[in-house]
């Protein structure tokens, strides 16, 4: 998959949502499993969708600042292929999550300065998530990522949207990148003509292998 920019669509709800994302081409799906989010996903709707969706795209529970039981409990429950942690984890938490759920770990900084991505490097998961902060769905400086030293793989987030992808992508050339509010007609609900606008400009823009 050399140059393919992967698209992780997050804030899933409802079925029909995650049915047109995997149709696009989605690499994965993410639910919020942290209360205090607008996004949330109920936990028996999730297992549903988790359960229709596990053989076409990886699936990735959003937490913030869980328990290691509460991460354990989730994601034998769905089946999580990654857990993502948008807390206050640190790198010893990150790891013992990885052991405990064998699920892989993208671990999120919301990015305001280089010394927020010269933290994030003390992390040794499989995937960092660059974000302008949790759920804020605002877009930030990706010339901060010009100075990023790191060989984790990088998620773009923060503020994406179907006029602003391709731009966030030649500018930080990420692993993938990973949409919320952008793609929605509402909180938790996605507008499919934004999710197919989304990819499409996703696609022109994936870096040459």
């Amino acid at each position: 998959m050399s140059g393919v920019t992967r698209v992780k669509i997050c804030g899933i709800t409802r079925l029909e949502d995650a049915e047109l994302a995997a149709s696009l081409g989605a690499w994965a799906i993410g639910f919020v499993l942290w209360p205090g989010s607008k996004r949330a996903a109920d936990p028996a709707r999730a297992a549903g969708i988790a359960q229709a969706l596990r053989r076409r795209v990886d699936l990735v529970g959003v937490f913030v600042n869980p328990t290691l039981d509460e991460v354990a409990a989730a994601a034998e429950a769905l089946r999580l292929t990654h857990v993502q942690l948008h807390g206050d984890e640190g790198p010893a938490f990150c790891a013992e999550v990885g052991r405990r759920t064998g699920a892989k770990v993208i671990k999120a900084v919301a990015v305001r300065s280089g010394a927020d991505l010269q933290a994030l490097a003390r992390f040794r998961t499989d995937l960092h998530l660059l974000d302008a902060g949790a759920g804020g769905g605002r877009a930030w400086d990706w010339a901060l990522v010009a100075g990023r030293r790191s060989s984790v793989p990088a998620i773009l987030a923060g503020g994406l949207t179907p006029e602003n992808v391709a731009a966030g992508i030649a500018a930080v050339r990420p692993w993938g990148v990973d949409v919320a509010s952008g793609v929605e007609a509402a909180p938790g609900v996605k507008d499919p003509a934004k999710l197919e606008a989304f990819f499409a400009a996703v696609r022109p823009a994936e870096v040459p292998a």
